[in-house]
């Protein structure tokens, strides 16, 4: 057994175009709150900046009463020009640098706000229409998608990939803006005081560009193979804490530790590799900043001690050097950013991989909607096959009237219950039709279809609830609201289904929690709840997957006449692993190896002497039925 399935490696080819433009399209909705967001975060990166400027001006104008241009801030009209002497002078200056420094703060702190609270907000609202949307069309997928990608898999898409798009809608564009509006300020800033100093601090930037798009070159292998990892690791996982019993029952504990230490090791060295990688690129990141500041150091010092022309005032220096800290802190989390989407971008291959991948099976245009429906069934020359590799139905014929009850026999591999979930268009036929009520059913509308054909399996699935909500599943529409009152139908399908009397003994009754799967219940009461949930939903057709064969002779008597009344009147397809529950049918259809090898009445086919007659001589001798629970 592998774990081949959790990378979901040919779902990315699914994908329309660039991976993240899917994201794009889901922030197209939001775009005022997007537009409003995006201004804020540049008005709080600009109103970043105004301190330091206000800090070269109180040096060179107010502490060393300087009597020179003044700055920026005096250009911009926000502060007088000419000398400032004297105390009185002074301190009314430095009281507008105080109201300017406090209204950059105050306008800071509400653009602070409304940014993030527009970006976050919005990142929320796109991560759920982004799992909402992912989980409808993951559910609208055929069975063939879902026995090819294991759960663990499809959970960590819907959990892991879905909220990394929301971070990094949420933090990353913000910071990206950050880069932008800080950059472009401060290299605004330097070149308006001194063009050569600029080019010194700005040198770097396009380098630090180059880099990072290098970086993610290097690093985006090394981020698919951790996802991809990581969803092999939740599958593995999923599987054995849903397998507890099974690895307890054969005490295989070393075993699936192996198992998951060697997902988890490869899950470390890969890990590890990114990690390297990053940290060398954010420590080369480090140097050239460095080299950036002891270059200025010199350039600006040696001009202030040789009394060049072009040197700077005191106070000019001091904002050369607290924006020169502003510029770079940006310019290293472009490698943190480019980390960021590196990741972004191999969860959205993954979400709009599986968006982008079509069901097999889905309904026509001018889909076929019966008023009413009889239930008559045809299997005309059916042929199926799971891949290419092996035919597991080959011709079959097969011609069910309406209210027939029709058993089905076989050794395992025969391909009873692959003949079954071709009728309510599980999957497709490969040539041949399969034909209700005389209509292809790959004409009909998929939905309608469906709920005219009942289903009650060997193993049924419960849902994580009370027990009126499971019987309810087959009419929601029944349902009680008011947490109190059982609904009559609910309760009637229960008594119907022999289910009525146990679920009253239960300690809430009908609202008594069954747990996970309905891991409360004993195999038989999930079943009788399986044919409550059946007969609510009241179709005209019925199939049972081997449905009594893992209870006790009691509990098999009790289901057996449960089915009795969802069989009547019915169109009923009995698939059987005690050929005792089929000998009454109308017909029983005894397949081998894909093909149709018998069919008649119980006592036909025992005059017949052929494998049915085989098959009853060993079960009624005692023998252990080699029928298949599922083929």
């Amino acid at each position: 057994m592998s774990d081949e399935h959790g990378s979901f490696s040919e779902i990315r080819q699914s994908v329309d175009g660039h991976s993240m433009k899917g994201l794009l399209r889901y922030c197209i909705p939001y775009w005022r709150r997007l537009t409003v967001g995006t201004v804020a975060a540049f008005v709080v990166r600009l109103s970043r900046l105004v301190p330091p400027l206000l800090v070269g001006v109180a040096i060179d104008r107010v502490i060393r009463s300087g009597t020179g241009e003044g700055g920026l801030l005096v250009s911009a009209g926000l502060l007088p020009t000419g000398e400032i002497t004297g105390q009185a002078a002074r301190l009314q200056f430095l009281e507008q640098l105080v109201i300017i420094a406090g209204a950059a703060y105050v306008v800071r702190s509400l653009a602070r706000f409304a940014s993030r609270y527009l970006f976050m907000s919005t990142a929320q609202k796109v991560q759920r229409d982004l799992r909402n949307d992912t989980y409808d069309h993951i559910q609208r997928l055929s069975l063939g998608f879902f026995a090819s990608h294991q759960t663990g898999a499809m959970m960590s898409v819907l959990n892991q990939d879905v909220n990394r798009l929301e971070q990094f809608l949420n933090t990353e564009i913000r910071q990206a803006i950050r880069v932008v509006a800080t950059v472009g300020g401060i290299a605004a800033i330097m070149f308006w005081y001194s063009p050569k100093v600029a080019v010194i601090a700005l040198a770097p930037v396009p380098l630090i560009g180059l880099a990072s798009g290098r970086f993610l070159t290097w690093i985006e292998p090394k981020y698919r193979g951790i996802r991809e990892t990581v969803s092999r690791l939740n599958s593995r996982l999923e599987n054995n804490l849903g397998g507890a019993r099974v690895i307890k029952t054969f005490n295989r504990y070393e075993f699936e530790l192996d198992r998951v230490s060697d997902q988890s090791e490869t899950y470390h060295d890969e890990k590890v590799g990114a990690i390297k990688i990053r940290r060398a690129f954010f420590s080369a990141l480090r140097v050239i900043t460095g080299l950036v500041f002891v270059a200025m150091l010199w350039v600006v010092g040696s001009d202030i001690i040789t009394g060049s022309s072009s040197a700077l005032e005191a106070g000019v220096v001091a904002t050369f050097f607290m924006l020169l800290r502003r510029l770079y802190a940006p310019m290293r989390r472009v490698g943190k950013t480019a980390n960021k989407y590196q990741l972004a971008k191999s969860s959205s291959e993954r979400v709009f991989g599986i968006l982008g991948h079509e069901p097999e099976v889905t309904t026509p245009e001018d889909a076929y909607v019966p008023e009413s429906v009889n239930g008559h069934v045809e299997f005309d020359d059916v042929t199926f096959s799971y891949d290419e590799n092996e035919t597991i139905l080959n011709g079959v014929d097969l011609d069910v009237e309406a209210g027939e009850t029709v058993g089905l026999a076989g050794t395992t591999g025969a391909g009873k219950s692959t003949l079954l979930k071709l009728l309510p268009r599980f999957y497709d036929v490969d040539s041949g039709a399969v034909r209700v009520d005389g209509v292809d059913v790959r004409e009909w509308d998929l939905p309608a279809l469906r709920e005219h054909v009942g289903i009650v399996e060997q193993n049924p699935y419960m849902f994580s609830g009370t027990a009126e909500e499971n019987i309810a599943y087959g009419d929601l529409s029944v349902l009680s609201d008011d947490g109190e009152s059982v609904s009559d139908a609910v309760v009637d399908a229960a008594k119907a289904a022999e289910a009525h009397e146990f679920i009253t003994d239960l300690p809430e009754g009908y609202d008594t929690e069954i747990g996970e799967r309905g891991v409360k219940l004993s195999g038989g009461q999930r079943q009788r709840l399986a044919i409550a949930r059946a007969l609510l939903n009241d179709p005209e057709i019925v199939i049972l997957d081997e449905a009594t064969s893992d209870v006790d002779t009691e509990t098999e008597e009790q289901i057996q006449q449960s089915l009795d009344r969802l069989t009547a009147d019915r169109t009923a397809f009995v698939i059987a692993h005690r050929l005792s529950t089929i000998k009454d049918a109308d017909r029983i259809v005894v397949m081998e190896a894909g093909r149709v090898a018998e069919t008649g009445s119980h006592d036909e086919l025992l005059r017949e002497d052929g494998d049915y007659a085989s098959l009853w001589e060993m079960q009624a001798g005692g023998a252990v039925s080699v029928a298949s629970a599922d083929d």
